[in-house]
Parts: C-alpha cells; sequence; structure tokens
C-alpha cells in the first residue's frame, strides 16, 4: 500500500478493546477510523431492559485489581455497585439443596480437604508460570497435554471435586473440563491473581456490577468518536505492506499507517490478510475457539428470595443453570435473577424453541428458590455462540497444545498489523479489564509504526 493514508490506524472492532486502542489513539493526536461489523458498539457487552430495569447480557461484573475498566468506567460516569451478598449462598447438589457461606460450598470434611489441597496445587503452578509468557514456564509442555480433566484425575481429585471444577469450566470459559488446557487454565487464574480472587464475589471478580449497563461504557467512548465509527461494516480484507494498510469493510477501503484488530482470535480467520499471515498465525484462529455459554435473566416483583435469608448466589450439578447471581437495583424490586448455561448444556440449551428454553431455566431457578421462581415478570436469555460476529463466549477455551505452540503468536504484530481483544491481555485475559488492557498495550505498540511515518 502506497497511497497517502487517509487516516492513522484503522481499528476492526467496537468491543471495549478496539475503541478503548482508538480513544487513546485520539486522546495523543492521532486519527483513527473504527469499522464494527454489528449494528451496534459494545461487543460482548450488551444492555438490555427487563421490567425497566438493567440486565447485562454480556460482561457484568467487576473487582478489586481491575484498575484499567474500573477507571474507564469513572470517567465515563458509570456506577458501580455491591452484588448482593447479605444472606447464605445455596447449593443444589446430588438432589439435595443445602446452605453455605463463603467461596466454597459445604460438601463434606473431605471434600473440602480435597478441594483445599487442589486450590492450593494450582494457585502454586499458577504463580510460578511468567506473567505473559506462560510457554516458557517450568514443564509447560507437560501442562499443555493435559485437560482439565486429566490433569484432576492425574492428581486423584474426588468426585465432588472434578464436579465443583466442571462448574468453574462451564461458567468461566464456557467448555467441558476435558476440552481446555491445563496450561491455559493456570494461566488465565494467574491473570487473575489466584483462584480466590477469580471466584469470589465480595473482595473477588464478582463483587460489582454495573446498574446502568457495561454497555454504556463503550456508547461513551463511541459518542465521543463520532464519525470515526462506521457500524455494519465488516472488515473482510487487510492488504498491508511496510507502508502501511488498506482495510475494506463491504464497498468502502480505508487506508492507514497501521491497523489494530481488536477482534476474538477465532475471528480472525474470517479477515482475508494480503499478503497472508505467517502460518503461526493462521493456525492460531483455528485453534483458539470461542466457549459456548448462555445467559438467563428473570425479574420478579421483588427478590423474594432474600426473604429466607438467601443472597440469590447458587451453584448447581444438575443443570442447565450452574451458577446464579441476585442483579436487583434494590430490595424493593424488581428482584433480578441472573443464571449461566456453560458448555454441553448451552450446546444444547440454546438449540431448543424459546418456549422450552424459558421452562427449562426457570425450573432451574425452582430447584433452589422454589416454585415462586417459575412466575416471573419478564425473561431474557441471551445466546452468545448464536451471535455471528462472536462466535461465543465468555472468553477462548483454548485446547490442550495450542499455548505452547501458537501463544506466543496471540499479540504478536505482524509488519503494520496490531492485535487487541480481551484474549491477548497478560492481566484479567477474557473479562472486561483484559479488554481494556489490551486496547491500551495495542495502542501503545502501534505508536512507533505511526511516528515512523508522520
Amino acid at each position: 500500500m502506497t497511497s497517502s493514508p487517509a487516516v492513522d490506524v484503522v481499528v476492526v472492532g467496537a468491543g471495549l478493546s478496539g475503541l478503548s486502542a482508538a480513544r487513546n489513539l485520539v486522546a495523543l493526536g492521532h486519527s483513527v477510523h473504527v469499522f464494527e461489523a454489528n449494528d451496534r458498539v459494545g461487543g460482548r457487552t450488551l444492555n438490555h431492559k427487563l421490567d425497566g430495569a438493567n440486565v447485562d447480557l454480556g460482561g457484568t461484573f467487576v473487582g478489586p485489581t481491575q484498575d484499567r475498566i474500573l477507571a474507564l468506567a469513572q470517567e465515563t460516569a458509570c456506577a458501580h455497585h455491591p452484588t448482593n451478598t447479605v444472606g447464605e449462598s445455596a447449593l443444589s447438589w446430588r438432589g439435595r439443596v443445602r446452605r453455605y457461606s463463603g467461596t466454597v460450598p459445604s460438601l463434606g470434611v473431605g471434600s473440602l480437604v480435597d478441594i483445599g489441597r487442589l486450590q492450593f496445587k494450582i494457585d502454586r503452578l499458577a504463580n510460578a508460570l511468567p506473567q505473559g509468557a506462560p510457554w516458557d514456564g517450568k514443564n509447560a509442555a507437560e501442562l499443555d497435554s493435559h485437560t482439565l480433566a486429566s490433569w484432576l484425575a492425574a492428581q486423584h481429585a474426588s468426585q465432588s471435586s472434578k464436579d465443583l471444577f466442571a462448574i468453574v469450566a462451564k461458567t468461566s470459559w464456557g467448555c467441558e473440563p476435558a476440552e481446555i488446557s491445563m496450561l491455559y487454565v493456570l494461566d488465565y487464574i494467574r491473570g487473575c491473581g489466584g483462584i480466590d480472587r477469580m471466584l469470589a464475589t465480595k473482595g473477588g471478580a464478582q463483587q460489582e456490577h454495573f446498574p446502568d449497563g457495561t454497555q454504556t461504557i463503550s456508547m461513551s467512548m463511541a459518542e465521543r468518536l463520532g464519525e470515526s465509527i462506521s457500524l455494519g461494516s465488516a472488515v473482510r480484507r487487510v492488504e498491508w505492506s511496510d507502508g502501511g494498510v488498506a482495510v475494506s469493510a463491504g464497498s468502502r477501503t480505508v487506508t492507514a499507517k497501521a491497523v489494530i484488530v481488536a477482534v476474538p482470535p477465532a475471528m480472525r480467520s474470517r479477515i482475508d490478510f494480503y499478503p497472508v499471515l505467517p502460518v503461526e498465525h493462521r493456525s492460531l484462529g483455528q485453534r483458539w475457539p470461542q466457549g459456548v455459554l448462555t445467559k438467563v435473566y428473570a425479574s420478579y416483583e421483588r427478590p423474594f428470595w432474600r426473604d429466607n435469608g438467601l443472597n440469590g448466589q447458587t451453584l448447581s450439578d444438575a443443570g442447565p443453570i450452574f451458577a446464579t447471581f441476585d442483579t436487583s437495583p434494590s430490595a424493593d424490586g424488581p428482584g433480578i435473577l441472573l443464571g449461566f448455561i456453560g458448555a454441553d448444556y448451552a450446546r444444547s440449551y440454546d438449540r431448543l424453541p424459546p418456549h422450552e428454553r424459558r421452562l427449562r431455566a426457570l425450573s432451574s431457578f425452582a430447584t433452589v428458590f422454589g416454585d415462586d421462581a417459575m412466575h416471573p415478570t419478564a425473561f431474557v436469555d441471551q445466546r452468545w455462540a448464536g451471535e455471528d460476529w462472536i462466535g461465543g463466549g465468555p472468553t477462548a477455551a483454548v485446547p490442550p497444545g495450542a499455548l505452547t505452540r501458537y501463544g506466543s503468536w496471540l499479540a504478536r504484530p505482524v509488519g503494520p498489523i496490531y492485535w487487541a481483544g480481551t484474549e491477548t491481555a497478560d492481566r484479567w485475559a477474557g473479562y472486561m479489564d483484559g479488554a481494556v488492557r489490551a486496547g491500551e498495550r495495542a495502542a501503545r505498540e502501534c505508536l512507533v509504526t505511526v511516528e515512523n511515518r508522520d
């Protein structure tokens, strides 16, 4: 590409990561154009009104050390409130419902000891990994040859421990334990600051949520970028050379000094790069699949479960909903329950007609919260695997062998091509905070290319 660039940088993708990159570049005085395939901004964040209250159909929670998304929320005046933890949590396990306090449910002394043993070992292995380069860690190849399931089996984990970690896999990565690399699991946990930080509500990643909706943060950034964003514009081709890039979406082509591609790795293969990318980059897109997660919300006149001393947080070994949270705006109502359906259960659930999905989801709520849960005033589900330009969620579910073989290429620039997206972050990858971090990092990286061509 030898023609004069129309802008300094083209950004592909108007989610949190792409918009964060564009915002930072504009703040430094550079011109940008953002192409977004969907007819909205926000990527894996999506606001929805249910009984007049907002519910987040995508990214929802935020917690300590997620400094970048919190700073962005403050700048865009998007308030965050504590997730309800008043009362006891509930566990539906082996056909019985029991109550518990804290992050780890009461499964008996033997099970608790076994879970504690496994957590200690996982945290120790995770902390030993080089941040941002797990493939360089000790025994990386061996750990990457294991799935979470095979590693647990090698540790002689109890069945209760296996089933509890299965819930973690379904809700955190949208996959079964036999589908995901153990090295990837450890790196992910390291980026969160440990299992407790990753799974806890108070003091953890689910500590707060945004009553006005997380997509509001992207909308605010987009409003400031104005006409620099083209919606409904799927990028199909990127021509590149040392001289710059030409990015084509539909009948429109924009030239630039550099491009930041801020889409899930699995979506990169839908873009035709010319010349073709190195084989490692091409293979990476095929070996970095998205998880399968569906989110369910039911709204009630008021949070009736609180009358029974429950905080709305549950775990279940039965499905289809494996975990729930109370995201009600207030004790006066409406009462809102959020449920997560992941992996094989989500694959089955997503194929059902709407009335059957609703019945199964509400029946799952009713197992813990009683018959009142069968009669919501409103209901909605969001099947992320059916989103054409996102392809699943909440993040990637990387299989064995991929991280050691292709991980070092995940964010490695190719000429004037740079990569963003939450999966490329070295801290809080898979979360909104990771998306912002990755966008800011990609913006910094491409400055060398941009300024060298000034």
